[in-house]
């Protein structure tokens, strides 16, 4: 008899090779139905790019926890096996995943792709236990029930917010599965020592993305010869959106804010984007420029460098998270002021906030240089005058 620890290690070796083995084919595929990123004014590549090389992952993780997975999972949760705890989040990756590729072969408007996440986030939400139905306020704050009408909007919202938050920074090669790789395993560590009761369906389905995601790298990371496209970038924002809220639904502070730091990059990456766009006078979901990746790649860095330093940003975001998991409140609460603080001044630093918007930069000059203090006072009272 195979012991159970190394029937998973294959079970994961076999789930990588099966991302290696189809992504090939799939980078095929795409060229067939014209699933191909063109060259234009917005786009990095400078030739045609196959773009549904997202359907590998999904193929790979469908036949890992739909096929190969059950087969050697003997336990129950909550009297459910395996296979019908994964089903509705499959069928619900499939809803994303077809929506990204409709996306990919003709481009969609953003209201139908909104209603493939609605539906696709509905099904998890009404199939299994992956919903917000209770809240703990961080730091102290009392436990909070929701009405079945509120946990579904509240659901819905936060599954559509990573899954759009994670394609938004869909703009380099290797990007999403990197960052996404590191996300994930992060939580996965999470999952299986941080949480007040350990989720070993949740561990378990959560390296089996990883390394379908890790079978696909090898072909995205630069120079990619395939990308993500919508079908990738949305089925990994997706299962992540899903995945994460078994943490926030835990009633300790750290549960919740954990997988929101897990996600910093994408998160803030797009909450700075809706900043900057509001301050432009122009509608949140209009694409630009300003994005970590192309503030970085502006200031001269590679293409291969920027991609590497956005990893590293994405490593410390998830020490912190581990951190956090193990320091006392008074040392969580450090953390995150530390973590948002960094998080702000780095974005001035690089111009994601976009030209002269420096708040914080400002509020530094000012305390620590006397001249630019009297600087400013003078301009104030010329103004006065």
């Amino acid at each position: 008899m195979i012991p159970f620890a190394l029937q998973y290690i294959l079970l994961l070796i076999a789930t990588f090779f099966i991302g290696v083995f189809l992504t090939p084919l799939v980078r095929l595929f795409s060229f067939k139905i014209g699933a191909i990123d063109y060259p234009n004014a917005r786009r990095i590549n400078k030739k045609p790019m196959p773009s549904a090389g997202g359907l590998a992952i999904v193929i790979a993780f469908t036949i890992a926890s739909m096929v190969l997975l059950p087969m050697i999972v003997p336990i129950t949760s909550n009297h459910l096996e395996y296979r019908e705890y994964i089903l509705p989040l499959v069928i619900g990756g499939w809803v994303i995943a077809l929506t990204g590729l409709m996306d990919d072969v003709k481009e969609l408007k953003p209201l139908p792709k909104l209603l493939g996440i609605i539906l696709a986030a509905s099904l998890v939400w009404y199939f299994t236990g992956f919903r917000l139905d209770a809240f703990k306020l961080p730091f102290g704050g009392p436990l909070l029930f929701f009405k079945p009408w509120l946990s579904y909007l509240l659901t819905v919202l936060w599954i559509a917010s990573i899954t759009n938050a994670v394609n938004l920074i869909d703009g380099l090669d290797g990007l999403v599965s990197g960052v996404s790789i590191i996300s994930l395993i992060t939580m996965g560590i999470v999952s299986y020592f941080f949480l007040p009761v350990p989720n070993l369906f949740l561990t378990l389905t959560i390296f089996v993305l990883v390394l379908a995601i890790a079978g696909f790298f090898p072909y995205n990371y630069h120079p990619a010869i395939i990308y993500l496209g919508d079908t990738g970038a949305l089925f990994i924002g997706f299962m992540i959106a899903v995945l994460s809220l078994q943490g926030l639904k835990n009633a300790t502070a750290v549960a919740v804010v954990t997988p929101i730091i897990i996600l910093g990059v994408p998160l803030s990456d797009t909450f700075l984007a809706i900043i900057r766009r509001t301050l432009a006078g122009q509608k949140i979901y209009k694409p630009d420029k300003h994005h970590l990746h192309h503030r970085l790649l502006s200031l001269g860095l590679t293409h291969r460098g920027t991609v590497l330093v956005i990893y590293g940003i994405s490593m410390i975001f998830a020490m912190i998270s581990l951190l956090l998991n193990i320091s006392s409140r008074i040392g969580g609460v450090l953390l995150v002021m530390g973590l948002v603080f960094g998080t702000e001044l780095l974005a001035e630093l690089i111009g994601v906030l976009g030209p002269n918007r420096t708040p914080l930069l400002t509020i530094l000059r000012f305390l620590g240089n006397s001249s630019y203090r009297e600087e400013v006072r003078a301009k104030r009272r010329k103004k006065g005058k």
